[in-house]
């Protein structure tokens, strides 16, 4: 007969509880300053709701604990997973445990600079956080946008000798926080329901009276509605020399440093409960805007223009600085009137809503207008045009040939009758950079072209002789460098949308002169960059700047901040965000640009770019953790690698992902994302 060990022998009831240890806790009460500890005695195999469940037992108050979970500090995370025990979480009597509500307060800048401050999950991963963030503020697409935190000295204004200085009025906070005693998720959705969706007056972007009757229970009443959705008076020129403005590319690779992980939670980040950051449109592709539905979205898009524009993160000549300037103007004035809140009769409106579906802003172009367009003969354009190379040594001397551009390549010849020859050279447009090189008053209309070769680009200038062989041959090659071909759906609104740019250059376009009326409140140095101001004196400035509004003067409110977001799309930089890295092979820094589709190798010393890679033609991607390198592989057995310097290397793996993931969208989709999918493509199997 086998016998019983001795020790189990010895083992009593009591002494069962020795496999029992105790832990402590301290509790975030929401009604008292100080932390307290708590101390429970607990088991290895406790379930962490268990230990919650005690928790609130042992604390003995009454209120909704609902909201509160255990957050471990020393592994900086969080114990959501309550049907886990306590041995599979690995806590033991070490562990230091906090249990908080899992929505702190946080405050956010808003691009339009309108702090808002409301109450958002800090246990959620920052991608859901976000879309919470955005339906609340009644932004559709909340996936374009996230969270970043600034450097330390974001917020601070520069010294300066004067110190009666006024500091910018930015920190007028508006609450939305919704009930202050609530300790739970946001009371209300924002205005987001299942079954509708609020609607704006397409004119003017006010709030379509229909909407209104919902906001009762929202904290985003009315009139709070308005400040997401109208354009902010203009800051003081002072107050514009105060803030912070990149003078190089290192300088705007730093801004970029701070995009918090959208696969972690804010707690994880070491975001502390009312801290402030800034919510940002982080990816350029604007997803299917829609003046009907997307009054607050547009704004804030077009104050993230402004603000790119007016602090120079974005380069653009000075007859472009005077047009975003006379937008500014004129949306300035129509924001304050009293007119803009006037309805207009359904009409007008229907008009109106034709003319903006023309005009969606989206960096792919248009909806097609007919379904065979796509499936015809490939449309070609033939003619006269004057081409330049740059070599060293020789003069900026134009010489004239006959070209041809199908699909997606140009071939020039001597003259028009060699032309079923062999061409001079044919330049494959798929991938390369192009860059206008326009100066409407000088009549110069030309294109600048960076063709990706091996050992890095070809640049080759195109002379066009007028305005309309111009639109036709920039948006054919703007088209082409994606891959696509003229009989894309896309061409012709591309060619109307630089023509409509081109016009509002002009400024001797015939028009009224504006009214004493009209210049009264005119502050020019507000509209333009501090380096622009201080070329001009102010008078000057003014007379310019009502010159070129005299061709923006008919256009209504909503109009107004597409076409500025538009004229913003069209600048050569728009859309990169930079990075300094160290390629692989390289004893030099360099920078990279990160674009929706493409990555630019760039010069730090000089901006020039060195080489161009297309998303289209990349093979596969991923980070080697150990030592923080990005490494991709493209097409004919292309491969890169570097490191980051600038930022976390997984903030540029996450943007490269990112943009993937936003080109899987499409409208079929009803506003439903793959979450999973997104997390897949940014998170780099960490």
């Amino acid at each position: 007969m086998r016998q019983t060990p001795a020790f189990a022998m010895m083992l009593s009831s009591s002494d069962f509880a020795s496999a029992s240890w105790e832990l402590v806790v301290r509790v975030d009460h929401p009604n008292e300053e100080e932390q307290k500890d708590v101390t429970l005695r607990v088991s290895g195999d406790l379930h962490v709701g268990g230990l919650m469940l005690k928790l609130v037992e042992q604390i003995n108050i009454s209120q909704d604990w609902s909201d509160f979970a255990l957050w471990w500090e020393q592994k900086h995370c969080w114990l959501l997973k309550t049907h886990w025990t306590l041995d599979k979480c690995g806590v033991q009597a070490d562990a230091k445990l906090l249990f908080t509500p899992q929505h702190k307060m946080l405050r956010l800048r808003l691009p339009n600079v309108k702090t808002v401050r409301l109450r958002v999950s800090f246990s959620a991963v920052v991608f859901k956080a976000v879309s919470d963030i955005c339906k609340i503020l009644n932004i559709r697409r909340s996936e374009e946008l996230s969270l970043l935190k600034p450097s330390g000295d974001y917020f601070k204004k520069k010294k300066k000798k004067d110190k009666s200085n006024k500091e910018p009025i930015i920190e007028d906070i508006l609450n939305l926080e919704g009930s202050p005693t609530t300790s739970g998720p946001p009371v209300s959705p924002g205005l987001y329901s299942k079954t509708m969706t609020p609607t704006y007056d397409p004119i003017n972007g006010t709030p379509a009276s229909s909407t209104m009757t919902w906001f009762s229970d929202s904290p985003l009443t009315e009139q709070n509605c308005s400040i997401l959705a109208f354009s902010q008076p203009p800051q003081s020129p002072e107050a514009l020399a105060n803030m912070y403005q990149p003078r190089s590319l290192v300088d705007k690779a730093k801004l970029n440093a701070g995009w918090l992980d959208s696969s972690r939670s804010l707690m994880e980040q070491g975001i502390q409960d009312d801290e402030q950051l800034l919510l940002r449109f982080k990816y350029y592709t604007f997803f299917d805007l829609n003046p009907k539905y997307d009054a607050v979205r547009i704004n804030q898009l077009y104050e993230q223009a402004r603000w790119a524009i007016l602090l120079e993160e974005i380069d653009c000549t000075e007859e472009e600085m005077l047009i975003f300037a006379a937008l500014q103007y004129h949306i300035s004035k129509l924001s304050l009137s009293a007119e803009t809140q006037d309805f207009t009769n359904e009409s007008e409106v229907d008009e109106v809503e034709a003319a903006l579906s023309n005009l969606e802003v989206t960096l792919e172009g248009g909806k097609a207008d007919n379904a065979l367009e796509d499936i015809t003969d490939i449309p070609k354009l033939a003619d006269n045009l004057k081409l330049f190379r740059p070599k060293k040594l020789i003069l900026k001397a134009f010489k004239q040939y006959w070209f041809i551009f199908k699909d997606t390549s140009i071939a020039y010849f001597k003259n028009k009758e060699l032309e079923q020859g062999e061409p001079v050279e044919k330049l494959n447009l798929r991938g390369c950079e192009v860059v206008p090189d326009v100066n409407v008053a000088g009549r110069k209309f030309g294109i600048k072209l960076l063709i990706p070769v091996a050992d890095g680009m070809n640049e080759v200038y195109l002379r066009c002789d007028h305005e309309n062989q111009y639109a036709q041959w920039m948006a054919a090659c703007i088209l082409a460098s994606k891959g696509k071909t003229m009989a894309d759906s896309s061409y012709q609104p591309e060619v109307l949308n630089i023509l409509s740019f081109l016009r509002m250059k002009n400024r001797n376009s015939a028009s009224q002169v504006a009214s004493s009326l009209e210049t009264m409140d005119m502050n020019p140095e507000c509209f333009v960059s501090p380096r622009c101001a201080k070329k001009h004196k102010s008078k000057q400035l003014e007379a310019r700047i009502l010159e070129a509004h005299q061709n923006v003067a008919q256009m209504p409110l909503v109009e107004a901040k597409l076409r500025f977001i538009q004229a913003w799309q069209s600048l050569p930089e728009f859309g990169l965000t930079y990075y300094l890295v160290r390629f692989k092979g390289s004893k030099k820094d360099d920078i990279l640009g990160v674009s929706y589709n493409r990555l630019i190798r760039i010069d730090a010393a000089t901006g020039i770019p060195i080489t161009t890679w297309r998303f289209t033609n990349m093979k596969q991607w991923n980070v080697n953790w150990e030592i923080r390198q990005v490494a991709i592989e493209f097409d004919q057995n292309v491969s890169i690698a570097f490191t980051c310097l600038s930022a976390d290397c997984k903030i540029v793996h996450e943007y490269i992902g990112g943009y993937i993931f936003l080109s899987t969208r499409s409208k079929d989709q009803n506003e439903t994302l793959d979450e999973d999918l997104f997390h897949k493509l940014t998170g780099g199997q960490e």
